[in-house]
């Protein structure tokens, strides 16, 4: 779930530096008020010598010493190998009651009566109008639901969560999991990797977005979900906070595995073509603007009972839509948030670039934004202003890198 890279490009790991701040600033901007907190973790990413900067409200490791954006970027795509993310700042939500169900699928866009135990999904969450107040991850975890929002929306999430709880007459209660941290391990060797600390768990068995409460590094009570945010192969582990430092040196012990920040987070999820919400999707965003309205199964459809279904579904339907999110491809140097799209011919005004960067993986520049209906089409030739010159780019398929998820043996 989560940057968007700004000027100067990728010349050194001082200017990588200087774009990853520049975001966790702006994206701080936009989080709730309030004094800035740490994870269980800070201490370890001092000792690791991370660059810590503000980010949703948390002091977060954009990069660490030693490594950069770049380094930690390739290790994270490299054969063999797996990165570790601090995620804690995400917001970790359980759901309980006899109608805990029914009550998220009002919450909800997704299925969440079709998800079998140990199973999840993504969904979002709208707001009257269908515009996204956020995605999230929604897990059947059994005897309750188990919910991973975004950093920087979960306080207004509860809010929301908690108003269309006080009008819902059945029996369901959350709670937000305050004393839990989040791990992702991503990359190629992420399963053997973690294999070696879960002796118990048959990962082979555990398919995408598929997870389990287990044992992890001689911690118990750690929830491991097969997901992620990279594009990659990987897990989001779930640990309780008092132990969360021994199980990520227990991980950052073995050969392979190399610590992440949040500039190589937000590169690897562009090459996905994966929505950072505030920048790619927003509360004026539709599901089908954004490319998501696939979250939305045939059920929900037709029984449209969740906040926003009527312009969601009319969209959906009547292909009302006039704007769409798209990749690009950028000739010369890259691009930035808010730098605008126009037809090839640099006559008209046709999008807005969303997220933009220099792909490390592919060595050229690639962005996502939206474009006008008309200008949706793969390949269809446009222009990008950057400064005073306008760039030759054309529409690109995301995600940009191929996606690795693990489908099952």
């Amino acid at each position: 779930f989560v940057l968007s890279y700004q000027e100067p490009m990728l010349a050194s790991t001082g200017s990588t530096l200087l774009r990853a701040s520049n975001i966790a600033a702006r994206a701080l901007g936009a989080a709730a008020s309030g004094a800035v907190e740490r994870t269980a973790l800070f201490d370890l990413h001092n000792e690791l010598g991370g660059k810590m900067v503000e980010f949703a409200g948390y002091e977060m490791p954009v990069l660490y010493d030693g490594l950069g954006v770049l380094k930690e970027h390739h290790h994270c795509r490299g054969e063999g190998c797996s990165s570790l993310f601090d995620v804690s700042h995400m917001g970790q939500l359980r759901f309980d009651g006899a109608d805990r169900v029914a009550f998220m699928e009002r919450v909800l866009v997704g299925d969440i009566a079709g998800l079998e135990p140990g199973t999840g999904r993504l969904s979002l969450i709208l707001n009257e109008n269908g515009g996204i107040i956020d995605d999230c991850v929604a897990s059947n975890a059994g005897d309750h639901l188990y919910v991973v929002v975004n950093a920087g929306n979960k306080a207004e999430d509860m809010e929301h969560i908690r108003a269309l709880m006080s009008e819902f007459s059945g029996d369901v209660s959350m709670s937000y999991l305050e004393d839990r941290s989040l791990v992702a391990l991503q990359g190629p060797g992420a399963a053997a990797h973690l294999q070696t600390l879960t002796p118990s768990l048959n990962l082979p068995q555990l398919s995408f977005m598929s997870g389990e409460r287990t044992t992890v590094a001689g911690v118990n009570d750690c929830i491991v979900t097969r997901c992620g945010y990279t594009g990659e192969d990987g897990f989001e582990i779930s640990i309780p906070s008092e132990n969360v430092t021994d199980v990520a040196r227990a991980m950052l012990a073995i050969d392979g595995v190399q610590p992440a920040g949040l500039g190589a987070r937000d590169s690897l999820r562009l090459e996905a073509g994966l929505c950072l919400h505030g920048h790619d999707i927003d509360q004026t965003t539709l599901p089908m603007e954004a490319g998501l309205a696939w979250t939305i199964a045939k059920r929900r459809r037709e029984d449209a009972g969740f906040v926003g279904a009527g312009p969601t579904l009319e969209q959906i339907t009547n292909k009302s839509f006039n704007r769409k999110r798209v990749g690009l491809v950028v000739e010369g140097a890259p691009v930035r948030e808010g730098a605008e799209v126009y037809s090839e011919d640099g006559e008209t005004r046709v999008g807005t670039v969303t997220s933009g960067t220099l792909s490390p993986t592919l060595g050229h520049p690639v962005a996502m934004g939206y474009v006008d209906r008309g200008y949706f089409k793969i390949n269809k030739k446009l222009s990008v202003k950057r400064g005073k010159r306008m760039l030759p780019a054309k529409v690109a398929r995301m995600p940009f890198t191929e996606a690795r998820y693990y489908q099952g043996p």
